[in-house]
């Protein structure tokens, strides 16, 4: 064949191709549209839609329903969910959640964040014991003495008729406490010879004696070491069972901290798999010293690094976790006056001293653990609950960022129960100047712990615990979240807390941190979405719905903008869509009418 020939042939195929092009139907503008809806979108104006369209989960018209009718178009193939006025919200996000360790203890301990008294915690764990053999451990979490008939801790003592052949953990509501039976302390060699741990307490009773109730890491250690790991299969089982919990509740990205290789491990596996539905940021445990966060940087090394992620944003690793101090409910947190035992009476340590709390790692050592981190551009998230913590946190992440400056880490002050007026203006700053310095807290507290909150912290700063009003006031941006297993998962229960301010059981008065911190309801939600989403590293593709961004959606059986805040509380989540896919249809969703 002639050069001539070969290009006459090039020629008519080229045009073939182009003719059969313009014959063949053209790609939809959408593949998904929602209609006749109250569409939330918490953009920069908050402004209310009606409809949007998505193609390949991705929002690309937000509008009317005759606007999005008309950039949809009539192609044949486009589906339609018709809202029939139902409010819909970005997804909800969590950023600050142990959703693969509480789910782990959902499945395998024993429950008793419902638990009403001394007496039902005990029959549970009868009732445990009567399944597992002699020898084998008991487990379980959720207790609060704060919902118990008795008001008291639970105690080894209360164990030792009903299973005196085998060891008892129980886990406090907090994470920061637990309590032992005489068998576990027994095999954990704790006596009342033993000596209270750095960072640690041992409770005792008047006579010198453990109680059983061990208090932060270094005193829990010595037991917890004990009891066999969590198997990676459980692991993997826990994440699952508690993304279906996420899905029903509008729920569709989670700030995960404290993980450590295992919890890696299982998302990956789910995301391989093609199972992990769901926006997953982690941080790395760090531990106290200059050793372990070396290490915790090598681990985040050896995994992709931000800005890049895995499967499409289901899973970034989002920097480390360091302890500053402890927790209000235990009275472990570091503080600059007294905590209390009830809201006149001061609390006092074993030897007799006024109880401040205390650091959790060595004030200078934290300094080193954190510029470490930021040198190697790494962000930190920090565990501070205490005032005093919370001022040297502040005061460390400016340190740094004078010292080298890194915009953009987004370092965060974790739980940020009660900022002073130093760490308020320092916050201020490093939002302002460096992009760090956000808190990343949890209305919830003030709900499901906040009677035992209200004890410990008194009348007096109780008025200024998580306060809201004042963040928003000084232009300091926070995020929402549960802590769970602390509190309970469902994002509703925190958007209702950050305006009713009330408490579970009313013991010291429904409302004993006031009212004067409280937001409204468009400030809550876009403490759980926009502001969310930049703690995620993802505001650019989550957070709001607008175009350009992910399908994230969430559909509820009423507007929380308009309800009583009472109601907020009782939300239902009727359809939950995640890249624009239905990860959940409750049995209520009949009311969203499915067009093909």
């Amino acid at each position: 064949m002639s050069l001539y020939d070969k290009l006459s042939l090039a020629s008519t195929l080229v045009v073939t191709m182009l003719l059969t092009a313009s014959f063949l139907p053209q790609s939809p503008s959408a593949d998904l549209l929602l209609l006749h809806g109250h569409i939330l979108t918490v953009d920069g104006k908050d402004s209310a839609a009606q409809a949007l369209a998505i193609r390949h989960g991705i929002i690309v018209k937000v509008g009317t329903d005759a606007e999005v009718l008309e950039f949809a178009g009539n192609v044949p193939g486009t589906r339609v969910l018709d809202l029939h006025g139902h409010t819909a919200t970005p997804g909800l996000i969590d950023t600050h959640a142990h959703i693969a360790d509480g789910g782990v203890e959902e499945l395998y301990g024993v429950k008793l964040s419902d638990a009403t008294s001394v007496a039902e915690i005990v029959a549970r764990v009868k009732a445990q014991i009567a399944l597992v053999k002699p020898g084998e451990w008991v487990t379980g979490s959720g207790w609060d003495e704060g919902k118990l008939a008795e008001h008291r801790y639970v105690t080894a003592a209360d164990f030792d008729s009903v299973a005196p052949n085998n060891p008892v953990w129980l886990i406090h509501t907090t994470g920061h406490y637990g309590v032992a039976n005489s068998l576990a302390l027994k095999l954990a060699h704790i006596t009342a010879a033993t000596a209270d741990p750095a960072a640690g307490t041992i409770d005792r009773d008047p006579r010198g004696n453990p109680t059983g109730v061990l208090k932060e890491e270094s005193a829990m250690e010595p037991v917890t070491s004990l009891i066999p790991p969590t198997t990676p299969e459980q692991m993997r089982q826990g994440i699952l069972y508690i993304q279906q919990l996420l899905h029903s509740e509008g729920m569709t990205a989670v700030k995960d901290p404290d993980i450590q290789q295992i919890h890696w491990d299982a998302y990956k596996s789910l995301l391989d798999q093609g199972l992990l539905k769901e926006h997953i940021c982690v941080l790395w445990h760090a531990g106290s010293t200059l050793e372990s966060a070396r290490k915790a940087l090598a681990e985040i090394n050896s995994v992709p690094r931000l800005p890049a992620s895995l499967g499409d944003d289901r899973l970034l690793s989002c920097g480390a976790k360091i302890y500053m101090d402890g927790s209000g409910g235990a009275r472990t947190g570091w503080v600059y006056d007294d905590w209390l035992r009830n809201p006149t009476t001061p609390d006092v340590t074993s030897s007799g001293v006024s109880n401040r709390g205390y650091p959790q790692v060595d004030p200078a050592v934290y300094q080193g653990m954190v510029r470490l981190f930021h040198q190697n551009g790494v962000p930190v998230g920090t565990h501070a609950v205490g005032d005093r913590a919370m001022d040297w946190v502040v005061d460390t992440y400016a340190l740094v960022e004078q010292e080298q400056p890194h915009p953009g880490l987004r370092h965060s002050i974790i739980h940020a129960n009660l900022p002073t007026v130093h760490a308020l203006d320092v916050m201020a700053t490093l939002q302002k100047k460096y992009d760090a310095g956000y808190p990343e807290m949890q209305p919830g507290f003030l709900w499901w712990i906040g009677d035992i909150y209200a004890a410990s912290y008194g009348p007096k700063r109780g008025q200024s615990l998580e306060p809201f009003k004042t963040l928003n006031s000084r232009g300091i941006l926070w995020s929402g979240g549960s802590d769970y297993f602390v509190t309970p998962v469902a994002a509703r229960y925190g958007l209702w807390a950050s305006a009713a301010r009330q408490t579970a059981k009313g013991t010291y008065g429904l409302r004993p941190f006031g009212m004067a911190e409280a937001v409204n309801m468009h400030t809550a939600l876009r403490s759980y979405t926009a502001w969310g989403s930049r703690q995620m590293f993802l505001e650019n593709k989550i957070g709001s719905l607008e175009v350009g961004k992910k399908a994230d959606i969430a559909i509820w059986d009423r507007d929380l903008y308009a309800v009583p805040t009472d109601q907020v509380k009782d939300l239902k989540c009727l359809m939950t869509l995640f890249d624009g896919e239905v990860v959940y249809a409750s049995p209520d969703s009949s009311a969203i009418t499915a067009v093909h």
